[in-house]
């Protein structure tokens, strides 16, 4: 079947299979149970695979857009669903169908809402499989595209921290600015960005990514509270457990609207930039952003975002080659790859 009715029991198994395929990054469990709830106040969405358009039928991209530590952050539903709306107006083709960014805890289920309220379908294809940092890694290549122009809308934060608007310029100075504007906003606004071609999609997005985070989480919650739910995530994933241990130093800044910083597990070491970025065990590289690298509570077994981390903590860490994820295109181009050396200091390439 290529068209599904989705329901909150699937939102569920999306929030926990997409909180692992963050990576550490990607929002919050209570977020994306949160962002559950409202979802399906609005209505029920549905979930089209990419069969259900014509290759050049538009669809669009939402996100969210920010550091998932920032204590101000504020976006309701009716700025969600706003940004959609502001880019229906200003896109002079229909928008068929609304495509999440990335796979996380509250990302996954980006666009849910906003399709519930506009009666748009939710397309299986993230722009990416995993959780990543920036803008440009969530936009299916787009930056390789000559003269591109990036159409984004954007709304968040409240009260004096309240901003909306739209921007159109090139993919880094779009991004930019809706970075900036998410600062401004108290650390977070809502996006709709990018409007490009189903046949576009096919070749760059991670086509089926949403149905993977459903059966990753189905999967998890399967498995009875403990240990034995990271064992089989990483069954699943084709992955394996690295280490476990305590939490024994835990650094984080937020710099420019992103988490930075490094969590020592014993002789592991974890870089991040919102999401895990390295893993290495006495100089000895054990997982390579794309590759997905992940966190556990070694005794509940439930996915802790690296903003989560807190020294004593016990650990588990799940490290699955990018080989066995559902990617997009940008997780292969070496520009974009590269601009995360200088903020981690470690090589990546």
């Amino acid at each position: 079947m290529t068209k599904k009715i989705l329901t909150k029991e699937d939102a569920f198994k999306a929030v926990y299979g997409g909180c692992i395929l963050g990576g550490g990054g990607g929002g919050w469990i209570h977020d994306g149970l949160q962002k559950t709830e409202s979802a399906f106040k609005v209505g029920s969405p549905t979930l089209i695979t990419v069969d259900e358009l014509k290759d050049d039928d538009y669809v669009v991209c939402v996100s969210l857009v920010g550091a998932p530590s920032a204590k101000e952050q504020y976006v309701d539903s009716l700025q969600l669903i706003e940004t959609v709306q502001r880019m229906q107006k200003e896109f002079p083709y229909p928008i068929k169908a609304i495509m999440t960014n990335e796979n996380g805890a509250s990302t996954t289920i980006n666009g849910w809402l906003q399709a519930a309220g506009t009666e748009l379908p939710v397309l299986d294809a993230p722009c990416n499989g995993r959780a990543h940092p920036t803008g440009s890694m969530g936009s299916l290549n787009l930056s390789e595209v000559d003269n591109y122009t990036s159409l984004q809308s954007y709304s968040g934060g409240k009260d004096a921290k309240k901003v909306e608007g739209f921007v159109s310029a090139t993919l880094d100075i779009s991004s930019n600015v809706v970075r900036f504007m998410s600062v401004e906003a108290g650390g977070m606004v809502g996006v709709c960005r990018n409007p490009v071609t189903l046949g576009y999609v096919k070749e760059n997005a991670a086509v089926g990514g949403i149905t993977q985070a459903i059966e990753l989480g189905e999967v998890f919650l399967s498995e009875p509270e403990g240990p034995g739910r990271i064992e089989a995530v990483a069954s699943f994933l084709k992955g394996r457990v690295i280490h476990s241990g305590r939490v024994s130093h835990f650094e984080m800044n937020q710099t420019g609207g992103f988490d930075v910083g490094f969590v020592k597990i014993d002789d592991l070491e974890l870089t991040f930039w919102n999401e895990y970025m390295t893993a290495e065990m006495n100089g000895e590289r054990k997982g390579t952003f794309p590759d997905l690298i992940m966190t556990f509570d070694a005794n509940t077994g439930l996915p802790l975002v690296s903003a989560e981390m807190n020294e004593g903590q016990s650990i588990a860490v799940l490290s699955v080659p990018k080989e066995n994820l559902k990617l997009s295109s940008t997780m292969f181009n070496k520009k974009l790859l590269k601009a995360v050396e200088p903020i981690i200091q470690k090589k990546i390439m």
